[in-house]
């Protein structure tokens, strides 16, 4: 019998205690922070709890799925990690360990950009494909540059995050004076000190800054020059000309992330995407702005059947997940949810929250009276009359 056994956990706010403990506080803060007030940042995790479920009794409740599709890949759940700069600073080669979890899990696994393990050290450690989120820079030889890694590195969809044309401020990021790798300040000394498993960990790995663009990215060869060069290329000219450019150069399954506006819906729907996902980008950018489930059912209206419509901001539960299934999403992207559970316990700890996800989403299901979560929709639910709110444009 070993000394000390894992933790037990139960839901995802035992993997986030665990997160807050291990992970240095600039890296916590990174991830659990929104822009601002953070007004929109709690928003979307307690408009969740004004949808209650309606339970239904003697029903068969056996040989129950929660399997389906996203973008036409079949998934365990309709669940994907969604993309999350700085993952490999939460745990050494954090994107590696989270794509192997997903992909032994059955769900996608989504780089983002801004990673610190590049594409290809991704693609040498996992075996199946994985989907590629990009940010749109100013520098067009880099962004095409990426398209050809993805492409070579056998990437299934590119997912492009629409609404970080400029960053929305937050101020512990400022304040912690976040950097990768962290800057050896005596605050910092002392903070990762205390966190010596994390230290370890980042001792055993040569991946500490964003490996997609140190290297990649013209004149970026070290800290310095990489601070200068993301200050200045988010492209704050992005428009549906370029979004159209990007997808011809793709040439694949591409999803759209970041609408959180009907017409921006219907254009998008219209645009040749596999879907769309309702986001706020976690409470991050537009602080002020409605959740992202206040205004999941009217988006999914306003697109109907023309695309798969998914949502992301504010899930932290299996019910979360059914509950934004039964306001019209097809699917969705988790990202806290499993950086906590990365902070936590590693490539182990991805699998717990993945675990955890999927049997909330399969009990709650069944109570619900369904066996098939194709079938789990608005009449599962209890929403209050005036949950998306009158609003006067």
């Amino acid at each position: 019998m070993p000394l000390f056994s894992d933790p037990v956990i139960t839901c995802i706010e035992d993997l986030k205690r665990l997160h807050k403990r291990r992970v240095p506080k600039m890296f916590w803060d990174y991830c659990e922070s929104g822009s601002y007030t953070e007004q929109t940042f709690r928003d979307n995790v307690s408009d969740f709890s004004r949808l209650r479920f309606r339970q239904k009794v003697a029903v068969d409740m056996t040989n129950r799925t929660i399997a389906s599709t996203m973008a036409g890949e079949k998934v365990a759940m309709p669940v994907a990690l969604a993309p999350v700069g700085l993952t490999g600073m939460q745990s050494a080669d954090g994107e590696i360990k989270a794509a192997r979890a997903a992909q032994a899990f059955g769900v996608p696994y989504t780089l983002s950009t801004m990673s610190v393990c590049s594409i290809e050290d991704v693609a040498a450690a996992t075996g199946k494909p994985f989907w590629f989120q990009l940010y749109v820079m100013k520098d067009w030889d880099f962004v095409a540059a990426t398209l050809e890694r993805a492409k070579k590195a056998g990437v299934s969809a590119l997912v492009l995050t629409l609404d970080l044309q400029l960053l929305g401020q937050r101020h512990k990021d400022l304040k912690n004076g976040l950097s990768t790798p962290p800057k050896p300040t005596l605050r910092n000394i002392l903070d990762i000190g205390l966190r010596w498993h994390w230290a370890l960990g980042m001792a055993g790995t040569r991946r500490h800054s964003f490996g997609n663009i140190v290297g990649h990215a013209k004149g970026v060869s070290n800290l310095s020059s990489l601070s200068s060069w993301t200050a200045e290329q988010f492209d704050p000219q992005l428009d549906w000309g370029k979004i159209a450019r990007i997808r011809d150069m793709w040439g694949g399954k591409l999803i759209l992330k970041g609408i959180l506006d009907e017409d921006d819906a219907r254009r998008a729907a219209d645009f040749g995407c596999e879907a769309i996902v309702v986001s706020n980008h976690g409470g991050r950018q537009l602080d002020g702005a409605l959740s992202s489930i206040r205004r999941l059912p009217g988006i999914a209206r306003a697109v109907g059947d023309k695309v798969e419509v998914w949502m992301d901001s504010g899930i932290r539960s299996g019910q979360d997940v059914l509950r934004a299934r039964g306001m019209g999403a097809h699917g969705v992207m988790i990202g806290r949810a499993y950086i906590h559970g990365l902070g936590a316990m590693g490539e182990r700890g991805v699998t717990k929250a993945l675990e955890v996800i999927s049997r909330e989403i399969d009990t709650t299901m069944a109570l619900c009276g369904e066996r098939d979560i194709a079938q789990f929709g608005a009449h599962n639910l209890m929403i209050p009359a005036d949950f998306e709110g009158d609003w006067k444009a």
